[in-house]
């Protein structure tokens, strides 16, 4: 057992433990497990050339998240329901509880992030989540990295999606709050619950030390799952990158190295709207990037072809697999039926 923990319990950060926060005290058996693991859509889019002033981002943010429930678990009392589950009951406890809208209130409201245009004057923005997606409350959230499938089925079912890579590196430029990356060991843990708990409280006391409010855009935190023309050859993958030390320096590169069902305790999952910002009107998200003239005001790749049915095709990844329709081409996409849901509720 590490040193300077007890058997019997976990210690939460400071502002967890405050008074009229809970404060996790954990069985005995419970507790020598985690301890042990602690070693080291594209839908609701504004109509195209909708002035900006009619919509800004506060307006525009997460309108299909359903309000918190009152009795609904926070980030450390999840962390007791699904310590002792397997990946794929975990990913299904993560989705069950972030589509009843249990997330704290502070990644509802979307932030306007400006996307430089090199070599231009021109003017794009889009709207992104403060943060990355947690289970929980203001007071006591656990922000949770997931797999792809799940990530694509939050945003579809919010009319959300994921940034680009270019995305990435404007969100991190952008923000007024940049953290230091808080790498931990590479050991066979780090798709664990309990690296996952871990690096979430290491986070988490870096946030607290910071005197910007909850909801103040904050970048380095962790990796981001993206969107990459790359994903249309590569369907069975995750595509990640970012983890920023300094502008323009990021730990992760874009990389597809990972098959569709990893993730690990440095994965984000930030949202992002379906409207952008260009030259002062709304323009669909998936306009601009399945536009050769204009994606790249929104992706360093080039354009995404079909971006709605890329993203379709990669949150039911096994289900297509299964199918035999895996890899498959941007032209030879549209004439394939989507995949059948799966059931993915744990209800």
């Amino acid at each position: 057992m590490p040193s300077g923990h007890s058997d019997a319990d976990i210690d939460l950060p400071h502002h967890l433990s405050r008074p009229g926060s809970e404060l996790v005290t954990l069985h005995s058996a419970l507790a020598a497990v985690l301890i042990g693991l602690l070693v080291p859509p594209w839908a609701g889019a504004a109509p195209a050339g909708t002035p900006a002033a009619a919509q800004d981002c506060g307006a525009a943010a997460a309108p299909a998240i359903p309000a918190r429930p009152a009795a609904a678990v926070t980030g450390s009392g999840f962390l007791l329901q699904i310590a002792e589950l397997d990946a794929d009951r975990r990913e299904a406890a993560i989705l069950d509880q972030v589509e009843r809208g249990n997330i704290p209130s502070f990644l509802r409201r979307m932030v306007r992030v400006p996307v430089p245009q090199a070599g231009t004057n021109g003017v794009t923005a889009i709207c992104a989540m403060p943060d990355y997606l947690a289970v929980g409350s203001d007071d006591d959230y656990f922000m949770m990295p997931m797999r792809l499938d799940t990530a694509l089925a939050i945003a579809a079912r919010f009319g959300m999606t994921l940034p680009t890579r270019k995305m990435v590196d404007a969100i991190y430029d952008a923000a007024a709050v940049r953290l230091q990356p808080q790498p931990l060991p590479a050991t066979d843990a780090m798709r664990s619950t309990g690296y996952y708990w871990r690096h979430n409280l290491a986070v988490l006391a870096q946030r607290a030390a910071d005197a910007a409010p909850l909801g103040t855009l904050t970048a380095g935190d962790k990796k981001d799952l993206v969107l990459s023309p790359r994903l249309w050859s590569q369907q069975d993958r995750v595509a990640i990158y970012g983890w920023h030390v300094a502008p323009g320096h990021p730990i992760q590169p874009l990389s597809t190295v990972h098959g569709w069902r990893y993730a690990d305790y440095s994965h984000g999952v930030r949202l992002i709207s379906t409207i952008a910002y260009v030259e002062g009107s709304i323009v669909p998200l998936p306009t601009l990037l399945g536009e050769p003239a204009r994606a790249a005001r929104v992706s360093d790749e080039g354009y995404l072809p079909q971006p709605a049915r890329l993203f379709a095709l990669l949150e039911h990844p096994a289900a297509a697999s299964a199918a035999g329709r895996m890899p498959v081409t941007p032209a030879g996409a549209a004439s394939l039926p989507l995949p059948a849901v799966p059931s993915r509720s744990l209800r």
